[in-house]
């Protein structure tokens, strides 16, 4: 996250050529990571992750589950994760989800997730 961060990644990121690539728009990307968020029950996180081939998908653990445990029937990497516990966004946005993961998008550092991405070889 960062104050300066939120919008798209550039074109000249690879994040953001990848997520064009499976998610045909950052549009389609927005509204599945909102649903993957909002579909958590209780505490867990969402998460935007590469598998081994950098292909991005997108899901949501429980409580302190990750992608990189072998708990998930799913194998990746995350680039980008969304803390959806009530602790995360209680002081601000009391019982209010929606509204938390929507402010989510203005804050995401994109040069940090695209190099999380990059790293990945």
């Amino acid at each position: 996250m960062s104050p300066n961060g939120g919008g798209q990644p550039t074109a000249q990121m690879n994040i953001g050529k990848a997520l064009e690539r499976d998610f045909t728009s950052f549009e389609n990307f927005q509204k599945e990571f909102t649903n993957a968020a909002s579909l958590v029950f209780g505490s867990g996180w969402a998460w935007l992750c590469a598998d081994k081939n950098k292909h991005l998908f997108i899901c949501g653990t429980p409580n302190q589950d990750n992608p990189l445990m072998d708990v998930n029937n799913f194998e990746g990497t995350p680039v980008l994760g969304l803390d959806v516990w009530e602790h995360a966004y209680y002081l601000n946005y009391q019982n209010r989800r929606p509204d938390y993961i929507n402010a989510f998008f203005n804050v995401i550092n994109w040069h940090e997730v695209s190099r999380r991405f990059d790293a990945l070889g």
